[in-house]
């Protein structure tokens, strides 16, 4: 474990497990030294509690290249809660979650992530003040969604000249809270859907409202598209995807979308642009680390349209230096840390 947290360059693994409530949870902090590290709380089934702690530690870094990169004043982590196979009291759950971040004295801040909702929120900030994403707050997947859009239009500006989405065929895989909204505003601007998602009542409703195509889910990376938009889970850019790719942009919502870190090279040698995963969706956590601190909604969506100023010249940066964009985000993301341990130290 030591090991793993070396590797992900975490400071602190905390555990924590109720059998009251059903709580076992996991907070991964992969750094402090911008600021309090900030990061969702997920709520979902894994297979085995390894890969609940392998979820936690690779999101955690993400969240700190995202604030970095955001320009937020936070270090990043994640929480995971895994979910109980047997009856309980979400609330009573949550509580006890929101227990175990108070124990850390305001090193984490908590939020809304995959398998959470605003009431989950709003039951956590009983037992501690580390929380955003209340009912009060708001869901931060419209600003995610936004963010994710964007950056869509900056990649297709980069590459044709033109931002314009009418007549542009996105394949979109995910269609959740962040997914849907990203699917709608591509709509709205004139481009042509086709969709996948596990849960069919979703893809129907695409079909029907956005004029969707909706294929399998195993079918969506071959779909011949301008964009293949990934908005579900993460590692699905990996050694069979990568084979079935048909899209000139990678572009999408999903966390940790690399599987290995050679992906995003082997998706530069096919002339396939891909906007980092931490900078296309830092939406969400600016609207949730400003919302903390009391902005206005006007200056973070402010914030958040820069998503796509930031990837236009990450964009730029790697045709000079014919380098791939991950590996270029990346090194501005620890050189603003690095900076960080430097003052520090001082």
């Amino acid at each position: 474990m030591f090991e793993q947290m070396e590797n992900a360059g975490l400071e602190r693994l905390h555990f924590a497990c109720d059998p009251e409530t059903g709580l076992r949870a996991i907070i991964a902090i992969h750094s402090t030294l911008r600021g309090p590290a900030i990061g969702g709380c997920r709520f979902i089934t894994y297979q085995s509690e390894a890969d609940a702690i392998t979820d936690a530690t690779r999101l955690a870094r993400g969240m700190s290249y995202k604030a970095a990169l955001s320009g937020l004043p936070h270090g990043g982590a994640k929480a995971v809660l895994i979910k109980p196979s047997h009856n309980f009291d979400r609330k009573a759950l949550m509580e006890s979650f929101g227990r175990f971040v108070q124990d850390l004295g305001g090193r984490y801040i908590t939020a809304m992530d995959s398998g959470t909702l605003t009431s989950d929120m709003d039951s956590i900030a009983h037992t501690t003040k580390w929380v955003t994403c209340t009912s009060q707050i708001g869901d931060p997947s419209p600003y995610t969604a936004m963010g994710v859009f964007e950056g869509i239009k900056a990649a297709l500006k980069h590459l044709n000249g033109s931002d314009s989405l009418q007549g542009t065929h996105v394949a979109l895989q995910g269609l959740g809270h962040v997914g849907y909204a990203v699917a709608q505003m591509l709509y709205n601007d004139g481009a042509h859907l086709t969709v996948s998602d596990i849960d069919q009542v979703k893809v129907l409703k695409a079909v029907n409202e956005l004029g969707a195509k909706a294929v399998a889910t195993d079918k969506i990376y071959s779909v011949e598209a301008d964009v293949f938009c990934p908005c579900g889970l993460g590692a699905i850019i990996n050694d069979h995807s990568m084979q079935q790719l048909r899209c000139r942009i990678v572009a999408g919502s999903a966390n940790n979308q690399l599987e290995r870190e050679e992906h995003g090279e082997l998706l530069r040698r096919r002339n396939i642009l891909y906007a980092p995963d931490y900078l296309i969706n830092a939406g969400g956590l600016i609207f949730v680390a400003m919302q903390h601190a009391g902005q206005t909604d006007a200056a973070i969506s402010a914030k958040v349209r820069q998503v796509g100023t930031s990837l236009s010249q990450l964009f730029q940066q790697a045709d000079q230096e014919g380098r791939s964009t991950h590996c270029i985000a990346n090194e501005r993301a620890e050189t603003i840390i690095a900076r960080a341990a430097l003052h520090s130290a001082a």
